[in-house]
């Protein structure tokens, strides 16, 4: 009996799926047109994946547009660790590895030797160059730098390789590798051990490196600081760009939520201030001129370091902090926010107008994508139905729970020596005290932390070792994020909506650090080089961004890079 037509297509495909499986995966070979001069890649904080589409009908033509209309876009790229901050991020994008990898868990961690907390990049063997470091233990936008043992800097907490370090050693060193940035840990982690960065020191209104990187500022940079550029921007506002009309939130200019920062306010213009004002370069950089000084500098070290002027691939990171300020200060869901999508798009303007007129678009693989996304401010969500909530630890209804651990182990607050998001950390010098095991005493505490309200997960860390944990999404999230001698004893998971909005004394109007979809939704554009353009709608990682490029240049992945190629990048 012949078989039926639908039965002999199914033998049919049976029979040849490995070389249709083959011929799917595989594609063309490699892009074998030329090798980029330079690999251009451009980190903007804080900007969630939906964020430049919001205003696209407004864009120009030469900056988002351009990637967009010319790039291979991914619309549905996310992180794939639980705690989206920007360390870690950033490292994650370096590397193309999980944090439990790389190493960079957060902002800040307990390090168990030294007994206190830690700041990521920060490392005392390696000080500021120049007099009156750099440190900005007094800035109220940035207050994780307070941890700071040091003002010294290098990447030398970051345990894995990154795409610019598998470039120098693949060049011998001859590949010119650099990373920039306002923030310190958005330009460190980029460059790699093997590059240099500079950042944006507040203290000093300059861009600063360490002694890790060089004995003395190369010229090109000691010229740059002498025309105090930063400066230009005193007595001055940051104003629309657009008439009021034009916008989204224009008619909602003052909300509650918003953080109003001394003298800067929460309407638009936004003085300024002196250039001897004690928050004034703080200001700059929750603004668009943020973003303006990080591309001015960028183009005079192109210059000044010939990058793309030779057959040798150089990199450069550029990373964008304004968008996560003004993000915290005002909310995503603000005018301050849209003005400032519409001015970081004229800045991506000028800057891919530079590279092309020193370097050529078509010599220049472009990838842009960010650190994290971002969560509308609580009250605004609860204007349209969504239950928000700011999350106040200390006005928690704790004596039930105390008093179960009490009952227990005869001691309850004691257990506990701190939390440095998203980690609590027991003091395990009074669990050795007591004869404790700390496995049962974590486990009753995330038990215990589960009954507050707003907080989802509350997971030991002894679960996520011995693989006692649901095999879900989140879970999987928060096990990328462990790393056994950084990690706390238990990772704490808010409910959705529900975030921290006292920072260090600042309160802001909103944050990240969740493992929810808008926290780890970013954008991945790759462009230039002769790209193709291409839409992408399946879901992608942004650990597969480093190993892209490797594969994309012929050189060794770095060495903890688990992502996957994208083959639409490689192969058109």
């Amino acid at each position: 009996m012949a078989p039926r037509p639908g039965k002999a297509l199914l033998l049919f495909v049976v029979s040849f799926a490995p070389f249709l499986l083959a011929a799917a995966t595989t594609h063309s070979r490699v892009n074998p047109t030329r090798s980029p001069k330079l690999i251009l890649q451009i980190t903007v904080d804080q900007l969630r994946g939906d964020m430049p589409t919001s205003v696209y009908d407004r864009l120009g033509e030469g900056g988002f547009k351009y990637l967009y209309e010319n790039g291979v876009v991914y619309e549905n790229a996310h992180h794939r660790h639980a705690n989206t901050e920007t360390v870690v991020g950033h490292a994650t994008l370096a590397t193309g590895a999980d944090p439990a990898d790389h190493g960079m868990i957060a902002n800040i961690w307990f390090d168990k030797e030294l007994g206190r907390a830690v700041y990521n990049i920060e490392d005392d063997r390696y000080a500021l160059i120049g007099e009156g470091g750099g440190v900005d233990k007094d800035n109220e936008m940035d207050p994780t730098q307070k941890v700071a043992g040091t003002d010294g800097r290098s990447p030398a907490a970051i345990l894995t390789t990154t795409f610019s370090d598998e470039l120098a050693l693949r060049t011998h060193g001859k590949a010119k590798i650099f990373g920039v940035s306002v923030k310190d840990r958005g330009a460190v982690p980029m460059a790699g051990h093997a590059g240099k960065a500079f950042w944006f020191s507040k203290a000093k209104g300059e861009f600063v490196t360490s002694t890790y990187y060089y004995d003395a500022y190369p010229g090109w940079v000691k010229a740059w600081n002498r025309k105090k550029l930063a400066l230009a921007y005193a007595d001055t506002n940051w104003d629309l760009i657009h008439d009021r009309s034009t916008y989204t939130y224009g008619k909602f200019d003052d909300m509650p939520w918003e953080t109003n920062l001394p003298g800067y306010g929460v309407v638009f213009p936004h003085p300024f201030g002196k250039a001897d004002g004690k928050l004034f370069t703080s200001l700059l950089t929750v603004s668009p001129a943020g973003d303006e000084l990080t591309l001015e500098f960028a183009k005079a070290l192109m210059v000044g370091e010939e990058l793309g002027q030779d057959e040798i691939p150089d990199y450069l990171s550029i990373s964008f902090s304004s968008t996560d300020y003004i993000g915290h200060i005002f909310g995503p869901g603000s005018l301050e926010s849209e003005d400032n999508l519409l001015r970081l798009d004229k800045t991506l303007s000028e800057l891919l107008a530079f590279v092309d007129q020193q370097i050529g678009l078509d010599n220049t693989l472009i990838v842009l994508s960010a650190d994290h996304g971002a969560a509308e401010a609580p009250a605004q969500l609860n204007e349209f139905g969504i239950n928000a909530r700011i999350f106040e630890a200390d006005k928690l209804d704790k004596e039930k729970a105390i008093e179960t651990i009490k009952a227990k182990y005869g001691i309850a607050e004691e257990l506990v020596s701190g939390f440095e998001h998203p980690y609590l950390y027991l003091d395990h010098d009074v669990l050795r005290k007591h004869k404790l095991d700390v496995d049962e005493v974590s486990r009753t505490i995330a038990a215990e932390l589960t009954t507050f309200d707003g907080v989802a997960y509350a997971v030991p860390s002894i679960d996520l070792i011995e693989g006692k944990m649901p095999d879900t999404r989140l879970y999987r999230q928060i096990l990328r994020n462990f790393n056994p001698k950084r990690s706390g004893d238990i990772y704490l998971v808010l409910e959705p909506q529900w975030f921290v909005a006292e920072f260090e004394g600042l309160t802001v109007a909103s944050t990240h650090g969740s493992p929810w979809r808008y926290d780890t939704f970013v954008p991945i554009i790759f462009s230039g080089n002769g790209l193709t353009a291409r839409t992408v709608f399946r879901e992608v990682q942004t650990v597969d961004i480093a190993l892209t490029l490797s594969k994309y240049l012929r050189i060794k992945a770095p060495s903890g890079a688990t992502g996957a190629p994208l083959i639409e990048v490689l192969s058109q």
